[in-house]
């Protein structure tokens, strides 16, 4: 048993059950064990450090607000600081002081004695600071700075847009280690920031890097501009794509083995701008999609029309919202509901973001002339059961799903619309008849994804009555209603948020809203009408989720318009 462990046993800070499933989780996923405890809820941090403090009598320190010489990190590499999350900070004379996580792994302390020679002094920190000055001396600050001062001291040329590009030179350039380094670092701080996307963009004056994180854009880094070319075209060469191309739109993918056997994939695409080939990599992380729809975000009263809506044998059932808005996961969620040996499931996608097992999906091909209506009519010959179509962007498509639906196949597929009522005068809009719309119609759900509060930098915030009256509210919501917010720290990189969730409106095809659509009602009579009959719009679930203290008024507000 680990001293840790003994050690918390014996304040009953935790039960031996809880310590043998912390036990059973590190040797399968490596680690230490504090880190499994806290991510179980066993105990959090600051019970942690209370009682790690007052066993050893440590001083705690928080390592982001420390200065560490580049000479000092390399004393011990990176892996190793991962693997016991622990930081070497300072060196004097023979003593090189650590800042810790769990002062009581001995096994850690031995090994850097061992590995550098010094004798060792340690300080405690907490586990989330540790993680977030290792993320930041490592990989992020310091090793790309590192990184990019090297490139500055070498011979990179910068090629003007109008000058022709010498390919062998500019091959030799994308394999030097610096741009590789900077490449890699790049990909990897994205993966650990939990970002959706990389935007590498040139300018006049300067090159920029953004990523996306939970939805809204941060800007990381502006390298030197003579790193335009080299940075692109490693990007390029890593996804196979032709680098002597920088007129035309190019895509492609970069598969990326992480360590413990995790595999990520990266969407690139690549357009030209004046200045120069902007790049953005969509980031695809399959251990990550959430295919259980009940905890996507769903209300009982949407959850239950929506099963309904897919239980149907036959119908359609289509997801509205701009992109981004989770809509693929959503109808992944579905299809994996759907997934039984006895039903042939079939999919036709631009692109196939997730491969999913038993289920055949299709890669459209305009530029051949295969298009999600040609797709479709093979389909039809292939003996469905069900379909699910990437987007209906035409009448052709939509004719063609909506016959689907009518003669014994259940289509699931997506609209670009703003709310799930708007959704019935789109398809109308496109030429599709209204006996069609309202007979293959089972049910229109739109969604939004919305900033979840970050749980470690919760606090209560407060608004006046007025806005919150003013944004939607009614008085009698607001009787002992608690308002959150996050104030920012390590966890959430300081934005107040981690994660999100999704906001829905369920429409189910009423006998009341067909007959709305039947005598061409607009848009906003039968939002009208829905919402007597009960359904929850998308800013009301947004509300909801406020008055739950899962998000921020100011984000229901972002995401959702009024109603």
């Amino acid at each position: 048993m680990s001293r840790l462990g003994e050690l918390l046993l014996k304040r009953s800070l935790i039960t031996q059950d809880q310590l043998v499933s912390a036990t059973t989780d590190q040797e399968q996923q490596g680690g230490i064990l504090a880190a499994h405890l806290v991510r179980l809820g066993v105990v959090n941090e600051e019970q942690l450090v209370s009682h790690l403090e007052k066993e050893y009598r440590l001083p705690i320190v928080d390592p982001m607000s420390l200065e560490v010489a580049s000479e000092v990190l390399q004393l011990i590499p990176v892996s190793l600081a991962w693997k016991h999350h622990l930081l070497p900070f300072n060196l004097a004379g023979s003593t090189l002081t650590l800042a810790m996580a769990d002062p009581s792994n001995l096994v850690a302390i031995n090994e850097v004695k061992f590995l550098t020679g010094y004798d060792v002094r340690v300080v405690l920190a907490k586990l989330s600071s540790v993680r977030k000055a290792i993320d930041h001396f490592y990989e992020g600050g310091s090793a790309i700075q590192e990184v990019l001062e090297k490139i500055e001291s070498d011979d990179l040329e910068i090629v003007r847009a109008e000058q022709e590009v010498d390919l062998k030179e500019l091959e030799r350039a994308t394999e030097e280690a610096p741009v590789v380094k900077l490449v890699n670092a790049l990909l990897t701080d994205a993966i650990r920031k939990r970002a959706s996307d990389i935007h590498i963009e040139p300018f006049e004056k300067m090159l920029r890097v953004r990523f996306r994180i939970d939805g809204v854009l941060y800007e990381i880094m502006k390298p030197p501009l003579k790193l335009k070319n080299p940075l692109i075209s490693r990007l390029k060469i890593m996804a196979s794509l032709d680098i002597a191309e920088r007129r035309l739109p190019q895509d492609g993918r970069i598969k990326l083995r992480l360590p413990g056997s995790k595999e990520m994939d990266f969407r690139v695409s690549v357009v030209p701008t004046i200045f120069g080939e902007k790049v953005v990599l969509r980031l695809l992380d399959k251990s990550s999609l959430q295919l259980d729809m009940t905890k996507l975000g769903f209300e009982d009263a949407a959850l239950r029309h929506f099963k309904e809506a897919i239980a149907r044998p036959h119908g359609m059932v289509l997801v509205t919202g701009p992109t981004g808005s989770g809509k693929t996961t959503t109808l992944y969620s579905a299809l994996s509901e759907l997934n039984r040996i006895t039903d042939n499931i079939s999919t036709v996608e631009d692109p196939v973001e997730y491969n999913l097992v038993g289920i055949n999906q299709v890669q459209i091909h305009d530029d051949i002339g295969f298009s999600f209506a040609a797709a479709l009519r093979s389909f039809l010959r292939q003996d469905p059961d069900v379909i699910m179509v990437g987007e209906i962007r035409d009448f052709e498509t939509a004719e063609i799903a909506v016959k689907a639906a009518l003669t014994g196949h259940l289509v699931l597929s997506t609209l670009h619309t703003n709310d799930a009522p708007s959704t019935i005068n789109r398809l109308l809009n496109m030429g599709v008849e209204p006996f069609l719309v309202s007979s293959s119609l089972n049910l229109i759900l739109a969604q939004r994804l919305a900033r979840v509060i970050c749980p470690r930098c919760k606090t209560e915030a407060e608004y006046p009555r007025e806005a919150l009256l003013q944004v939607g509210f009614r008085l009698e919501d607001l009787d002992g209603v608690k308002f959150y917010h996050g104030t920012g720290c390590d966890d959430c990189s300081a934005t107040g948020f981690k994660g999100r969730i999704a906001l829905y409106e369920a429409l189910p095809m009423r006998e009341e809203i067909c007959e709305a659509v039947l005598v061409g009602a607009s848009a906003v009579e039968i939002k009208r009408k829905s919402v007597s009959l009960g359904m929850q719009t998308l800013r009301a679930a947004g509300l909801r989720k406020v008055r739950e203290g899962i998000t921020t008024v100011d984000e229901v507000v972002r995401v959702t318009v009024s109603d």
